[in-house]
């Protein structure tokens, strides 16, 4: 009897067997990296997203109602930096974008006492068009590194104050926010 066929039969077998369990270790590794990442970046979005809503809702309100603001600015900072070290290219850059955008509205509105020198729902609607704008376009370069099935949006969702036209829902003719 020859035992070289089944010897190499068996070899073959088991060295088959072991390159689809290291094969299949180092696909399964990449997909939960995938995840991980994936759920990391919607926890950073998310969080700044929050915090931009924050400080907005609460500058507006403080100049509308003559009060001084309580905006948490260290927060802001820390959701702007965590958000660009998990996002790709193309999302860090808009997010620079936005955080650059942000800024005009700051100093439009945070360099005025809300109490003695407050800014008017007509000032706040234009200091806050360039971010209104980047936030837009920060949602949509979002969306588009999720996947592309996502379509982009033509309008604003959430976080931006003011009566913007790009805002504008045309199916309600109204504000989406």
């Amino acid at each position: 009897m020859d035992i070289l066929p089944v010897v190499a039969t068996t070899l073959g077998g088991a060295l088959s067997a072991t390159l689809g369990v290291l094969v299949g270790g180092v696909v399964t590794r990449r997909a939960q990296e995938r995840h991980w990442v994936r759920d990391k970046q919607l926890q950073a979005y998310q969080e700044l997203f929050g915090q931009y809503a924050r400080f907005m809702m609460e500058l507006r309100r403080a100049h509308l109602d003559r009060r001084p603001h309580n905006a948490d600015w260290a927060a802001w900072s820390v959701a702007l930096t965590s958000a660009s070290l998990v996002a790709p290219l193309t999302v860090a850059t808009a997010i620079d974008g936005f955080g650059r955008a942000v800024g005009v509205f700051l100093d439009a509105v945070s360099t005025r006492n809300p109490v003695t020198n407050p800014v008017d729902e007509k000032g706040l609607t234009e200091a806050s068009r360039p971010a209104a704008e980047a936030h837009l376009l920060l949602l949509n370069a979002i969306r588009l590194s999720l996947g592309r099935t996502f379509e982009e949006l033509p309008f604003y969702l959430g976080g931006t104050l003011g009566s913007h036209e790009l805002g504008r829902d045309p199916a309600r003719n109204g504000p989406t926010t």
